[in-house]
């Protein structure tokens, strides 16, 4: 089962027309790589967004450590970058024939898989927020925010584009992994 999964490649066609073949194991490094970039990114941009406004005379000021959900956004990119570092080395030894079994691919794909929701939990959390914050809700009386805060709130809207990136990249790492489970015939 394994050499089978060692054979499979990925062809890839360049600008250029060149063709070159990418192994699964190079596009998990390289998805893994990318959701370590966009996690950093998501968590740099929201850890130092903040605005201070006046208001009527009084000084509001808004940050992400003052909304549970930014928080929990941040800390699920925390979690996601710091467990897709670690995955890079336990992927680098699935790269030798040795470690080439079914249940170290099966550890992998539950690790991806509960990253992925980890990473769309924040996301949905957020998002749910910023939603708020920028329409407000009518029937709860709450009224919007992003037009006293527009600088905070289009940061946290890139912050959520680059989770959601790195969310996108854990759904393709997740497919992977399934694939990889996937019984192959024999031939």
């Amino acid at each position: 089962m394994a050499s089978e999964k060692s054979s499979s490649v990925l062809q890839v066609t360049s600008s250029g027309g060149t063709r070159r073949m990418m192994t699964p194991l190079t596009a998990q490094v390289a998805l893994r790589i990318t959701a370590i970039f966009f996690t950093l990114i998501a968590i740099s941009v929201t850890v130092t967004n903040g605005q201070s406004v006046v208001v009527f005379g009084l000084e509001f000021k808004a940050h992400y450590s003052y909304s549970t959900a930014f928080r929990f956004l941040v800390g699920a990119n925390v979690v996601v970058c710091t467990f897709s570092v670690l995955s890079l080395i336990f992927v680098s030894f699935l790269s030798r024939p040795a470690y080439q079994h079914l249940k170290n691919y099966f550890f992998l794909f539950l690790h991806d898989t509960a990253l992925m929701v980890l990473m769309i939990s924040g996301c949905a959390a957020a998002t749910a927020i910023g939603y708020v914050g920028k329409y407000g809700e009518k029937k709860m009386t709450w009224q919007p925010t992003c037009g006293y805060v527009k600088e905070f709130c289009n940061k946290m809207t890139v912050s959520l584009v680059f989770s959601y990136l790195a969310f996108s990249a854990y759904l393709l790492l997740t497919l992977m992994g399934a694939h990889n489970l996937m019984p192959r015939p024999t031939e």
